[in-house]
């Protein structure tokens, strides 16, 4: 007489492996994204998730090679939001957003050129904080201590209620320091400043008329003016300053899409000011979704061990639920270590077939296939460009 088993198991040993066979999903409700590879529906939201005690704040990561399926979650995860009434900003460098806009009859706001944004904040202690972090980006190098004191300075002597038009305003107050030939922390400023008013980055965050009013449920901010060029982590900063006041209305839950997020991660002094606005995520009901290629993007930050490179890590760290895709065996390994992953769990994102993915959140593990529904098909196509030139 032979046993029907051959070993015991309970359902935490089993979790504890990481069993992938076992996986009976998130036990969210809702629309679907997919199923897992046992075969029940997958659904996720991440204030769902927080409000069920899966994870501890509402930050996500989407990481995966190109063609592995992380525009599609991304626009999948974005329209089940905006049907629940989430409010929804998209920092867009690519413009790949543009059918998920115009699917809601929403035009993508193109910056420089459709009109320039106001992204400061209105706490005079953040707006000053986020005005040093865009000169430190601009200038790519850290503020000195005459430079701080010369913008404490600058602030006094500016009227309250503030100006509109803040960079200008400042630029007015130090131009005279340009003219003395003597380089000094108001001097540098200016120079600094004369780029945002009259020089290479005009148009963004100043001119005629009045800022972009961002309005409506969803705000896709089209930056593809700015991809390749040394303005986009500018740019993109401001543009995540601007959206972060639109989406975290008081008594609104919203998502806050950072595609090609290296551009931030790789820039020192905007990557410190983006660990403030991680932190406060869950008191601002704020959900930021960072978006990688490869995982080699976070090494681009800074040497290993370097204060840079681990600031990076460190707000990987804190985005409690990470969709991971197919990643070649180095990068794997790398994303791994970020991570703190399983070394099965490394070997598997190795094998991951395209559209199906590694979703970790909190303590939980998920493998799910993603299944666009009919509406999904009208806004996730990103190849139909390569098709239409294949069949030309």
């Amino acid at each position: 007489m032979t046993r029907p088993w051959t070993h015991w198991a309970t359902t935490d040993d089993l979790r504890s492996l990481r069993l992938p066979a076992h996986d009976a999903g998130s036990g969210l409700q809702g629309r679907p994204l997919g199923r897992t590879l046992r075969g029940f529906n997958f659904v996720f939201d991440p204030f769902d998730g927080y409000e069920a005690g899966l994870v501890s704040n509402p930050n996500m990561i989407v990481a995966g090679s190109i063609g592995a399926g992380k525009s599609t979650v991304v626009k999948m995860l974005l329209d089940r939001a905006l049907a629940r009434g989430r409010r929804v900003v998209v920092i867009d460098p690519k413009g790949e957003y543009g059918e998920l806009a115009r699917s809601y009859d929403v035009s993508p706001v193109a910056l420089g050129k459709d009109g320039w944004c106001d992204p400061f904040p209105a706490d005079e202690r953040e707006r000053r904080e986020f005005v040093r972090a865009l000169i430190a980006t601009a200038q790519g190098s850290l503020l000195t201590s005459e430079q701080h004191y010369a913008i404490d300075e600058v602030f006094q002597r500016l009227p309250i209620p503030r100006p509109p038009r803040l960079l200008r305003a400042l630029y007015e107050e130090l131009r005279p320091a340009i003219a003395t030939g003597e380089m000094s922390g108001e001097r540098s400023l200016a120079m600094t400043l004369y780029r945002f008013v009259h020089g290479d980055l005009a148009g963004l965050f100043d001119g005629e008329g009045a800022p972009m009013a961002f309005s409506g449920d969803l705000v896709v901010l089209d930056l593809s003016a700015q991809w390749s060029s040394h303005s986009l982590s500018i740019a993109a900063l401001s543009a995540v300053s601007a959206a972060r006041q639109v989406v975290a209305r008081e008594g609104e839950l919203g998502y806050l899409v950072l595609d090609e997020a290296w551009a931030l991660l790789s820039d020192s002094h905007a990557l410190r000011w983006l660990q403030g606005s991680w932190k406060l995520a869950r008191s601002r009901g704020l959900s930021h979704v960072l978006v990688l290629h490869r995982w080699s993007d976070v090494s681009a930050a800074g040497d290993a061990g370097s204060a840079q490179r681990e600031r990076a890590q460190g707000l990987l760290r804190e985005c409690e639920t990470a969709w991971l895709f197919r990643q070649p065996p180095d990068e794997a390994h790398d994303m791994g270590v970020a991570l703190g992953l399983h070394p099965r769990e490394e070997r598997y994102l190795t094998v991951l077939p395209k559209g199906v993915a590694l979703v970790r959140y909190g303590a939980q593990r998920s493998v799910v296939q993603f299944r666009p529904d009919a509406r999904d098909l009208h806004f996730i196509d990103t190849d139909g460009a390569m098709r239409s030139k294949a069949n030309a």
